[in-house]
């Protein structure tokens, strides 16, 4: 096929037969070798029933239950059973908790700090002149772990964002967010757990700590919030806390579900209608949103809807169980693993990989470059730059597993090959930044000053980071086979120079 079939068309055969070819350019979404992004169950009809249900959905526009009710039951259904997982039910705890689907644990977030800022707008207009004048915003309260789409509704919805430092092992101290609670506090955002350290936050002290000064305090619980249901030996983290106003989980991730779908729930009816969006001030009809989307998919709906309801509870906890073995054998693996050990104290589906600091260099494991060195062995963890935060403490770069269902059936060759990676790169140094810094700096880029697209290829071009551009129609690009010198660009160069470079990168692999 080539670009002049998007002019004249194509026969289906060769539309659906280009396709195929460029899925093999992907990485594998099933088989457990990808330990990101992709969340396997390794239940084969799922797939089937989730293909089916959105298939009989597909004609379906999620923008008005009224004219398609199907919509609204299923996603009661889904509301509900979340609601029922995640300590909702109970209504002598704080009240009765409803909520929404949305297409993912972004659109989650984005809403839930959108309903917060909006409670407080209504709660304190006159300290919201005051800080106008003093030029301040409320505070969106989150901490260093805390995933970047809170960082995202920050700017979008005019919010000052407010980082609390984590210790050096990736937790949080409950007195640290606590602390900066006040009047001027929009939310304060807890996790559970949170994405790069597989940490709970102190859900129930701040929570509670919330609740005692009025102010609203959300959960992140997308990433786990349908496996620490029935993960051994979890703190109260969702709604058992009368203190935590809403909540999100993500269908997507460990409800098995195809991308995107999530669950948003408020504490009482008036919260979750601050989250709509309506209007009759314009010619059409009356648009009533309850997510930022007007017209939306109903497909990704369908199949949660379909697998929830073939999977039970009880079909969770037989998933999560297999996922909490594997995840206990993979940290005593890492435990024999000279040079490398476990961040932290994770509790559920995450475990972040990090260099031993208490030995020598000469016997130490880069994460990055493990992360690298196990893809040539058939398996992809992800990479995270490290970060130094406003306090000086410094957390570090770190490899980051997602440990599903699919796992414990290859675990015997994932242990081998992450044994035979460390061994691989045992003391090989951090890719280094510096020679790229000094040149940024040459140059005169810094926290003040980004360089422009095309300065940001040239730059990426030069310190070999660049994709690699296929000539001709067909279009697309490689990103660079070793990740580690890019994360160490990431991790080191001035912020505003890291997402110059990062989003050129991204940009310039989907340009024709």
């Amino acid at each position: 096929m080539t670009e002049n079939s998007l002019t004249h068309g194509s026969e289906a055969s060769e539309v659906l037969a280009r396709l195929h070819e460029l899925r093999t350019l992907d990485a594998p979404t099933h088989g457990g070798r990808v330990l990101a992004y992709v969340y396997d169950s390794g239940i084969d009809d799922l797939d089937r029933l989730a293909s089916e249900a959105a298939e009989a959905a597909r004609p379906l526009n999620g923008l008005d239950p009224t004219t398609f009710p199907s919509i609204a039951t299923m996603e009661r259904d889904l509301v509900s059973f979340v609601r029922r997982a995640l300590g909702g039910d109970d209504r002598r705890i704080g009240g009765r908790v409803v909520g929404s689907v949305t297409s993912g644990g972004t659109e989650s977030c984005l809403l839930a700090v959108k309903t917060a800022r909006d409670l407080w707008r209504e709660a304190n207009p006159e300290l919201r002149l005051t800080l106008a004048r003093e030029d301040r915003r409320p505070r969106l309260v989150v901490t260093s772990t805390a995933h970047a789409a809170f960082h995202k509704a920050a700017q979008l919805f005019d919010l000052d964002i407010d980082i609390v430092p984590c210790e050096v092992d990736g937790s949080v101290r409950a007195s640290s967010i606590i602390s900066r609670l006040g009047d001027d506090v929009a939310l304060v955002v807890v996790s559970a757990p949170a994405y790069p350290s597989g940490a709970i936050d102190p859900v129930s002290e701040v929570s509670q700590a919330a609740l005692t000064l009025g102010v609203s305090c959300h959960v992140d619980a997308c990433f786990g919030g349908l496996a620490l249901p029935w993960w051994p030996d979890t703190p109260a983290w969702d709604l058992r806390n009368p203190g935590v106003t809403s909540i999100s989980a993500d269908l997507h991730k460990f409800g098995y579900a195809p991308k995107g779908t999530s669950v948003l729930l408020h504490r009482g009816r008036t919260r979750h209608r601050k989250q709509f969006f309506a209007t009759t001030a314009w010619a059409g009809y009356p648009v009533v949103n309850p997510t930022l989307l007007g017209s939306r998919s109903v497909s990704p709906t369908a199949a949660a809807w379909a697998i929830a309801h073939r999977l039970g509870a009880a079909g969770y906890q037989r998933l999560t169980a297999s996922c909490a073995r594997s995840a206990t054998a993979i940290e005593q693996a890492v435990r024999e693993i000279t040079g490398l050990t476990v961040w932290g104290n994770p509790t559920g589906p995450a475990i972040a990989l990090i260099a031993d600091t208490s030995l020598p260099e000469s016997e130490r494991v880069d994460p990055h470059h493990l992360a690298d060195e196990i893809a040539q062995r058939g398996f992809q963890i992800q990479h995270q730059p490290g970060v130094t935060q406003a306090n000086g403490v410094r957390l570090p770069h770190s490899a980051h597993l997602t440990i599903t269902p699919v796992t414990e059936q290859l675990l015997p060759e994932f242990i081998a090959a992450l044994r035979d990676s460390a061994v691989a790169v045992r003391g090989t140094p951090q890719a280094s930044a510096t020679v790229s810094l000094a040149a940024m700096r040459a140059l005169g880029y810094s926290e003040d000053r980004a360089p422009s697209p095309a300065a940001a290829w040239r730059i990426l071009r030069l310190v070999g980071a660049a994709p690699k551009l296929p000539k001709g129609p067909g279009g697309g690009g490689a990103l660079p086979q070793k990740m580690a010198p890019l994360m160490a660009l990431a991790e080191y160069l001035p912020a505003p120079v890291a997402r110059a470079l990062l989003t050129e990168l991204l940009a310039r692999v989907s340009e024709r």
